[in-house]
């Protein structure tokens, strides 16, 4: 494989977001953050708090973060029918979210799909040959 500075900066902006997202789990008070916003969709929002909930789940899926507090406090908060509904509903939106990023992001040219095609002795089922 030969050397470019695109996919060198690729690399490297891969790393950094890496870095940077590992650093972030372990040093923000996530748990904390997300306790506060539960109170805060509690006291200021009434009605309105199961669809805020709901759209707070869709990043917090989307990104991979544990959520079990926000599907706890929504049972909490608003009984086990709504906060079920409320998190069902963000939790489906944000996997459908999630699924449709990676289908958007994923290589075009099916680079990573050809190199497992040749490992796995091409037992799969593609469309097009292998060109090595």
């Amino acid at each position: 494989m030969a050397f470019s500075w695109p996919s060198a900066l690729r690399l490297a902006v891969g790393a950094a977001l890496l870095t940077a997202a590992g650093v972030a789990l372990f040093t923000l008070p996530v748990e904390k953050i997300l306790k506060d916003f539960l109170l805060w969709i509690k006291e200021n929002l009434g009605a309105w708090g199961p669809l805020v909930l709901a759209l707070a789940y869709i990043p917090l899926t989307v990104l991979a973060v544990p959520a079990s507090i926000l599907t706890l406090g929504g049972g909490y908060l608003f009984g086990l029918p709504v906060g079920f509904v409320a998190d069902s509903i963000g939790a489906t939106i944000g996997a459908t979210a999630a699924f449709l990023l990676g289908r958007t992001v994923r290589m075009n040219d099916n680079t990573l799909i050809r190199k497992l095609h040749v490992v796995t002795d091409n037992k799969c089922t593609a469309q097009e040959p292998v060109a090595d």
